[in-house]
């Protein structure tokens, strides 16, 4: 059955994510210029302090378009970057680069690898109803266990050295004798 998947027409899938990453990441930016005009109002006001904003405005800030464009690699931090182009004020000659190169590369990646495994696991379930419903479950099961954890710990993790500096255990004072 898996045969058909490798004659499934790759331009045309790769084609179609593009356009719905441009319209997806381009309205996200759009919204984000527009919230910055508008950043005193209630529930705006509360998403662009929420942590996952904060954290992609200052990335944007440092290091700009390559921020954006590799944020398609990743799951969640994509969103939270395109609005924070956006809600920096980043200009679009700079915007625009960064959402063609990532934008290619998120749809390339979604058209290849994430078809495939969508075909894997209806070939699954075409094999086996319960087993495929388990794998779904325990995909859905591990994402909670992960969300759960980043929630606990706030989605930040400290290097060593911040860690120590935290806990007090490294101090300017201290030297190390050899």
């Amino acid at each position: 059955m898996m045969e058909w998947v490798g004659q499934l027409p790759l331009v045309p899938a790769v084609a179609f994510l593009y356009v719905v990453i441009w319209c997806r990441a381009g309205a996200t930016y759009l919204l984000g210029r527009a919230a910055r005009r508008a950043a005193d109002r209630g529930r705006v006001a509360r998403f662009l302090e929420s942590a996952n904003v904060q954290r992609a405005t200052d990335l944007i800030n440092r290091w700009g378009a390559p921020v954006v464009a590799l944020s398609f690699l990743t799951v969640g931090f994509q969103t939270a970057a395109n609005a924070a182009a956006g809600l920096t004020g980043m200009p679009a000659k700079r915007y625009v680069p960064a959402l063609e190169i990532g934008g290619l590369a998120w749809a390339v990646i979604y058209a290849t690898v994430g078809l495939v495994a969508v075909m894997a696991w209806f070939e699954l379930f075409l094999l086996s109803p319960w087993a495929a419903v388990a794998a779904l479950g325990a995909i859905v099961a591990l994402i909670a266990v992960l969300l759960q954890h980043r929630r606990r710990t706030g989605g930040v993790t400290a290097s060593a050295p911040e860690a120590a500096e935290r806990s007090g255990a490294h101090r300017a004072d201290q030297t190390v004798e050899d």
